[in-house]
């Protein structure tokens, strides 16, 4: 992670030689030693001081004015010797003819990214307005009969205190419940679109900072495909795509919080490292309240983020090399500080301890037995995540942006340098074992992050509480933010490679091509489950919308025992879902909804 922060001042009036100079020394980003300089990124960029992630970006494109006042005057590219006038790892010849050839595979490539761009963008983009359109179909079951008419008859602070004191303890989720049930099934249809909106604007502006510490100029469209992409395997790839996008009560629990998981990213990256004190403390500040609201939203994404915050808080020591101070540090301290808050109010209130009062005795987890059944548990639930090869289609859609990193900066040069001869900043190195250990994060938050998620829905559901596909949410998008990065950095470094190479143009071609075709077949696989989404949705609505005219007419007229015919969908609890009607909690929260005394089948 790194922090989007302003460079220093007088940065324009360097001199071009002084500018050159250290830029030409870190250009490759590695030194003989097997040490990275900070004044490089590995894709040659230049980063002045670390935030959350080690680095912080002047905050400009590439292109920008720094490469103007540092080359100014010599026409040449930063990154190029004066005295040869080509790149340095492109000898004169062969770089010459692939700069001057016409129709080289280079100049094909620049225009076929784009297009698989815009295929990309419209395939993933139809699957996931298709999802936001069906929310417009999204008709109450199982928890929704509670939430509704608790909102309805409570209101968002009644709602709030009746979880806290009775259900669950959850005061964050009760609270956008309350926002979402306030007019009644409005707030559901349109949720769906909210999030999507949110989550592709986030991916959006993350990708560009990642496109920065790489080196590259961003390019919207490639940024768009892989924000769709990301999105429409999440949402569609799993066994339960109704409850992750469009059930209200999963996507308030499992769904915004990583939405929210990445508006606070940005957040860290455009405030931990900032020179203000004030912009540090307002961040600081914001990181616990946004901590403490997952701590009480989301026990699995608490868990999850809060185990990539300690990996990453602790690499960010500046004994480790990463960081230049303990700013990026103290951010993840406190935000896992919130997590930590929040998730203590939510374990101690009285509805938490009411619902572990409902449930029979058992084993301790730390048991043989139970710590044998959790890792079989975990077992079965990869079986069926490594079972769904779509979900490579990240890693697919990442190789095509770290190729657009490679083509910003043939056309444009980098960026100029932050430390160094004549920056008035002495040159740090980052040792390489602290880099492969940050590029190895995502790895044990994702495996240790799902086993932690498996043993909450064990101990809080059973044994079959491993198949609440709707809670997976919170290490798979981790998982495939992780598979898009790795993709990037590797089609980053083998564009890199190639560049000097009299084959670089084909090579690259076909790599852009044989990537964009996988991402787009891992989307296209999608499009019958969607289309069987569709229709159960659909036909959902219109039985729905005619059985409950039919009840609120005999509820109008003064019934209090009233018909109700189960409508599935999703593989959620209907009424009679069990045999005891006074345990039927679906069926009393339906009857509430109603006004009736009762509910029967028809």
């Amino acid at each position: 992670m790194s922090t989007a922060a302003g460079e220093g001042e007088g940065e324009a009036e360097r001199r071009p030689h002084e500018a050159a100079e250290p830029e030409r020394a870190g250009h490759e980003g590695t030194d003989r030693e097997g040490t990275w300089h900070e004044d490089t990124g590995p894709g040659g960029s230049r980063h002045e001081s670390t935030g959350l992630g080690g680095s912080q970006h002047e905050g400009t494109e590439s292109g920008g004015s720094q490469r103007e006042s540092a080359g100014s005057g010599s026409g040449q590219h930063e990154d190029t010797p004066p005295e040869s006038g080509q790149h340095e790892d492109t000898p004169p010849e062969s770089g010459q003819r692939e700069r001057t050839r016409p129709g080289n595979g280079r100049t094909l490539l620049r225009g076929v990214l784009p297009v698989v761009a815009v295929v990309l963008v419209a395939a993933a983009g139809a699957l996931v307005a298709v999802g936001c359109f069906l929310g417009l179909y999204v008709r109450p079951t199982s928890d929704d009969w509670c939430a509704g008419w608790k909102a309805r008859d409570l209101g968002v602070f009644g709602i709030t205190s009746d979880f806290y004191m009775t259900q669950n303890g959850r005061i964050t989720n009760a609270f956008l419940s309350g926002l979402v049930y306030a007019d009644g099934p409005a707030g559901t249809k349109i949720l769906p679109t909210v999030i999507a909106v949110a989550f592709t604007v986030g991916l959006v502006l993350l990708g560009r900072d990642f496109v920065r510490f790489l080196g590259g100029r961003p390019r919207v469209l490639v940024l768009t495909a892989c924000a769709l992409v990301v999105q429409a395997l999440v949402y569609f790839a799993g066994p339960r795509s109704y409850q992750v996008l469009l059930w209200a009560p999963a996507t308030i629990s499992h769904t915004v919080p990583s939405v929210v998981g990445v508006w606070a990213l940005l957040l860290a990256l455009r405030t931990a490292d900032r020179p203000r004190a004030a912009v540090r403390v307002a961040g600081l500040a914001a990181a616990f309240l946004i901590g403490f609201a997952m701590g009480t939203l989301s026990e699995p994404f608490t868990l999850v983020s809060g185990l990539l915050a300690a990996l990453v808080g602790l690499l960010c020591l500046p004994r480790f090399g990463l960081a230049r101070n303990w700013r990026p540090f103290t951010w993840c301290l406190v935000w896992c500080s919130g997590l930590l808050v929040g998730l203590v109010v939510l374990y101690t209130s009285p509805g938490a301890r009411w619902r572990r009062a409902q449930q029979p005795p058992k084993e301790s987890m730390l048991s043989s037995d139970e710590l044998r059944a959790t890792f079989e548990d975990w077992l079965h639930m990869w079986d069926s995540v490594t079972g769904r090869p779509a979900y490579l289609g990240a890693a697919a859609v990442g190789f095509l942006l770290g190729l657009a990193v490679v083509l910003g900066r043939g056309r444009r040069c980098g960026p100029g340098p932050a430390a160094g001869p004549g920056t008035g900043k002495p040159p740090r190195t980052v040792p390489r074992g602290t880099l492969a250990a940050l590029l190895l994060v995502p790895v044990p938050v994702v495996l240790l992050g799902s086993f932690a998620v498996v043993v909450g829905l064990r101990s809080g559901y059973g044994p079959t509480g491993w198949t609440y596909a709707r809670t997976w949410t919170s290490y798979l998008v981790p998982m495939e933010l992780a598979l898009c990065g790795y993709g990037a950095l590797l089609g980053a470094w083998g564009g890199r490679r190639l560049r000097g190479r009299r084959t670089a143009g084909p090579a690259l071609l076909a790599g852009a091509v044989v990537t964009g075709c996988l991402a787009l077949a891992s989307v296209a696989v999608l499009v019958p489950d969607v289309r069987r989404l569709t229709t159960v949705t659909v036909s959902r609505s219109v039985a729905w919308d005619a059985q409950d005219a039919r009840i609120r007419a005999e509820a109008g007229r003064g019934a209090t025992d009233v018909g109700y015919k189960p409508l599935y969908i999703g593989g959620l609890a209907e009424p009679f879902f069990t045999r005891t009607y006074e345990r039927d909690w679906v069926a009393a929260c339906v009857a509430k909804w109603y006004g009736v005394d009762r509910i029967h089948r028809p």
